[in-house]
């Protein structure tokens, strides 16, 4: 698999867009996967799958069986 992607999303009525395929796999995004969508108004917007930050939480603050 390629480690580098270029799609294009269009935006819906509702405000809703649809990741592409190519990006999903290469992310390994499903239905009912949570995304954060982090937003600078001057530097643009990421999208993150939310599993990212559960493991940088997870280091941060360890289980009481992780220490």
């Amino acid at each position: 698999m390629n480690d580098k992607f270029v799609g294009i999303a269009k935006v819906g009525e509702k405000g809703q867009i649809v990741i592409p395929k190519e990006a999903r796999e290469m992310f390994n995004i499903h239905p009912g996967d949570s995304v954060i969508v982090l937003c600078d108004k001057d530097k643009g917007m990421a999208i993150l799958k939310a599993d990212v930050i559960e493991d940088l939480t997870d280091k941060v603050f360890p289980k009481d069986d992780q220490k």
